[in-house]
């Protein structure tokens, strides 16, 4: 019970701090996303502590990657996300 709690806190932390760098929605999508797979695939495989909070950074690191491609794809083919109206930085 004790390691579960522990697993959780170390899952959802590392879930928090890169969800926190993203920029774009598609990004903080992908950064959860990935983590979450990341951390089934990585407990699926190791089965331990260790193996399921690896398999969350890697995870969330890969899709941190792939949610910046797509948001810098739909940036690039709207000219931005707000084309006609909205805020303008």
């Amino acid at each position: 019970m004790k390691t579960t709690s522990w697993m959780t806190a170390a899952a959802l932390g590392s879930l928090l701090t890169l969800a926190g760098c993203a920029t774009g929605p598609n990004q903080q999508l992908g950064i959860a996303g990935g983590a979450v797979g990341g951390a089934v695939l990585g407990n699926a495989i190791g089965g331990n502590t260790a193996s399921t909070v690896g398999g969350a950074a890697i995870g969330g690191l890969i899709g941190n990657e792939v949610g910046r491609n797509a948001d810098q794809r739909n940036y690039n083919n709207n000219r931005g996300y707000y084309p006609n109206n909205g805020p303008r930085y």
